[in-house]
Order: C-alpha cells, then sequence, then structure tokens
C-alpha cells in the first residue's frame, strides 16, 4: 500500500487549496482522491451573467502565499489576458471565469488522483495509520482530510426529479424549454435570483408565467458593509470559535444575510427588468414575488405539478398550478459513508454534527498524532464564514500547519479593528493579552 502523509478526500475549491499550498512542501506526500473522472465546480449552476460573491484575490492561495503558482494572478498571465482582464475593472468575477481558474489549477497539480471513489476510511492499530480504501486502490495516511460537500436540500414533499421538477444545482445540465410553460423558482437566496432573472429575460424560452417563491419576508440584499466583512477575517473565527452553543446559534441567525443574501446588482436588474417590461412596454404581467411563503405539499399531475403553499405571516393558504418548478433551496450536511468504521470513535454534538476544533481537525478518540480534519463541515461551530470561499487559503495553511510539523505557513495578523470579546470573560483574558501585541491564527 502506498504511504502518504496526507491524504484529501473530495476534490472542490477547499481541498484543491489544500492540495495547492501541500503541492509545495518539500518532504511532505500528499494525495487528493476524487471519485469523478475530471475537475469540475457546480456545472449545473453556471447559468449566464452570473458573478461570484467574493474578490478573485480570495483564490485558492494568494492570501498566505501569493507567489504560487496558483493563484488567479498567474492563472490570467498564463491565458494570455491579464490586461484585458485589467481593463474590465470588475471587482468579482463571473462563476464561469472562476471556474475555469479552478479546472486550470486542477490540470497543473500533481497530487491529484480523479476516478477513485473512496469506500470506506479505518484506523490500523498495526501501523499507527489511516487507511483509504477506493474501489481501485488502497493507501495509508498519517492525516485525512475530509472535503466531500454536501448533498442538494429539498422540501419533504419532494420525492423524485425529474425534467419538471428539479433542484437548481442541475438546471444546466437539464437546460429544460421554458417557452409557453408555467414556471416557479422556490427559494429566495442568490442561486434563486440568479435563475428568475435568466428565466425573466428568455434564457431557455419565454415562459408563460414566472412566480418566485421565498421563504424569507422580503427579497433581502447580501450584507456587504465594512464591518460585515470583519466576519469573514481568521481573528473573528477563533473569538466564534469559543461561544457558547446558545450564543453561536444567535450570531448565526444575526449574520444569515452576510452569507445568503442576493447581491445589490442582481436585485437592482430583476427590478429594472421588470419596470421595462410591466410599466414602460405595458405588459400584463406574468411575473410574480411571493415572499412569506413555504411549500407544504407537492402533488404531480400529468403536466406539472400542482404545489400547496402556506402563508407565514397572515396564515394564508394557496395552490399554484406549475409546469415546472425548480427549487434554489440550498444544500445540507451529511456524514459520509465512508467514515462508517470509525463512527463510534467520532465525537458528535447534540445535533449529530461533527465536533470540530477551530484547527479543522475532529475530535476523535484516537492517537493525538493522527488527525482526521473536515472542511466546510463546522459553520455551527466555527462561524458564517466556514463554508463560503473567504478564508479558503487560510483554512488550507491552519490545515497543513497542524498536520506538517514544522507548521511551514506563517499566518500572524495584525489585530483587528473589533474587540468582538470582553477582557473580562474568563476563558478570553489571555486571548486579549495577546491580540494587544499580534496573534497567530
Amino acid at each position: 500500500m502506498k504511504t502518504y502523509d496526507f491524504i484529501g478526500i473530495g476534490i472542490g475549491p477547499f481541498n484543491l487549496s489544500v492540495a495547492a499550498l501541500a503541492e509545495g512542501l518539500d518532504g511532505f506526500s500528499s494525495l487528493f482522491l476524487e471519485r469523478k473522472p475530471h475537475f469540475s465546480w457546480h456545472p449545473g449552476m453556471m447559468v449566464p451573467d452570473c458573478h461570484m460573491q467574493t474578490s478573485f484575490l480570495k483564490d485558492l492561495v494568494s492570501a498566505v502565499e501569493p507567489t504560487n503558482r496558483h493563484s488567479f494572478l498567474n492563472y490570467l498571465v498564463q491565458r494570455k489576458k491579464f490586461y484585458r482582464f485589467l481593463t474590465t475593472e470588475q471587482r468579482t468575477v463571473s462563476r464561469e471565469e472562476f471556474a475555469d481558474y479552478l479546472c486550470w489549477a486542477a490540470d497543473n497539480l500533481t497530487n491529484l488522483a480523479f476516478s477513485q471513489r473512496v469506500q470506506q476510511v479505518n484506523f490500523d492499530e498495526k501501523s499507527g495509520l489511516f487507511e483509504v480504501v477506493t474501489q481501485r486502490d488502497r493507501f495509508l495516511a498519517r492525516h485525512v482530510c475530509v472535503g466531500i460537500g454536501k448533498q442538494i436540500n429539498l422540501p419533504d414533499c419532494v420525492t423524485t426529479q425529474d425534467d419538471t421538477c428539479f433542484h437548481a444545482s442541475e438546471m444546466m445540465l437539464r437546460t429544460p424549454d421554458l417557452t409557453g410553460k408555467r414556471v416557479t423558482v422556490v427559494g429566495g437566496g442568490q442561486s434563486g435570483a440568479d435563475l428568475f432573472l435568466n428565466i425573466f429575460r428568455g434564457e431557455w424560452g419565454q415562459p408563460l408565467s414566472l412566480n418566485w417563491v421565498s421563504r424569507r419576508n422580503n427579497y433581502n440584499a447580501l450584507d456587504e458593509a465594512a464591518f460585515a466583512n470583519e466576519y469573514f477575517t481568521p481573528e473573528y473565527v477563533d473569538s466564534f470559535s469559543t461561544l457558547g452553543e446558545e450564543a453561536r446559534r444567535q450570531m448565526l441567525h444575526e449574520q444569515k444575510m452576510t452569507s445568503d443574501g442576493i447581491t445589490t446588482e442582481s436585485l437592482l436588474a430583476i427590478y429594472r427588468a421588470m419596470y421595462h417590461r410591466f410599466e414602460v412596454l405595458r405588459e400584463k404581467p406574468w411575473a410574480h414575488l411571493m415572499p412569506s411563503r413555504s411549500v407544504t405539499a407537492l402533488t404531480r399531475l400529468e403536466n406539472g405539478q400542482r404545489l400547496s403553499i402556506q402563508h407565514h405571516l397572515d396564515g394564508g393558504r394557496e395552490q399554484l398550478e406549475s409546469d415546472v418548478t425548480i427549487f434554489a433551496t440550498g444544500y445540507r450536511a451529511v456524514q459520509p459513508a465512508f467514515l462508517a468504521p470509525l463512527s463510534h470513535r467520532l465525537h458528535l454534538d447534540t445535533d449529530e454534527a461533527f465536533c470540530i476544533n477551530n484547527d479543522f481537525t475532529l475530535e476523535w478518540d484516537g492517537p493525538q498524532s493522527n488527525r482526521l480534519f473536515a472542511v466546510n463541515a463546522g459553520m455551527h461551530r466555527l462561524g458564517i464564514a466556514e463554508p463560503q470561499l473567504s478564508l479558503m487559503a487560510w483554512r488550507a495553511a491552519r490545515i497543513l500547519n497542524r498536520a506538517h510539523g514544522d507548521e511551514p505557513f506563517e499566518l500572524a495578523t495584525t489585530p483587528g479593528v473589533i474587540h468582538w470579546r470582553s477582557t473580562t470573560s474568563p476563558e478570553n483574558s489571555q486571548v486579549f493579552k495577546s491580540l494587544a501585541k499580534t496573534t497567530e491564527y
């Protein structure tokens, strides 16, 4: 069996970031396994005119190692479009371009292995190493990092998917003909907004009608204020992780629109498009915004669905017939089946989620010299930034500093402008003393 210092399971942006930083570490062997035959990043969501919500400088490596060959700036240079890109004066880039950047990085990395479906991870007491078994190979590793992403989240009433009823992540894979159809988009976040605008503009044919259903009481803007962006800093992650469980829940609820809101550009584009069609051109309104509502039941019809909808504020119940229904309802965490051999050794919290530390290690009862890491699995413990791309490079470096004996990455920062915790809190008195100088995160 081949032995490595570090094995990553799943190759999404987060483990790709770890791979990009790990590749340059002398004497540190790493391998990243992916069940798909090649790298792809949400191909079903690459709808037209869809932009990232984070800066392109928050790429795989730049926040930690800006000279790394896998940076976005080097991607621009290697693609021969550096000057053209500068002229666009973009603050963020399209999802298509960022996806192309990620594919470019994956193509150039030497520590990735595709078509490797991990079947189980166990701990071999004899060797003192993790054993990773795929359908093709068996590997040993000192450390393992789980980065398989999340599964689509659908209402309980949606039991099957087809071309008339499906999750938004499959939009560009199905590309349905919506001409003359009654279409409903369910979900009031950025994905729902991107779909609504493209459908309204007739990207897949001119629909007969278009409804946008959301549980939220309005179509809320993304909070991109300067101080809100402080939530996406290493300092805040460390502060958040030391809060009590109830305080963390409260803060996550308050901060929801810093990550799950809709960009002001998208909201304005939707409003202007509807104003032009219905006020300027005086078309009879055929698109309707329906906030404060949940889909409670779905009945299959011969040509579509009947949606039962509950209004949250006035208690009203509505019936909505739709030829095509698209659920932009996000994703949910799952515990991977391949960890079943270790399940009795992993610590879970009251919600049956992994107990995760602020160095992204999972709590387990095995040797502390062998660590299980997880990415995009700890928002409940590490805060709103955990599932986002904003701290991708810092997260990867922190993981590698824990896995590598020499802590190869310098992660010191200057003190932040906000004092997140009281200096009198017993568990934070020493933290704030060090923050008065310089703290490494």
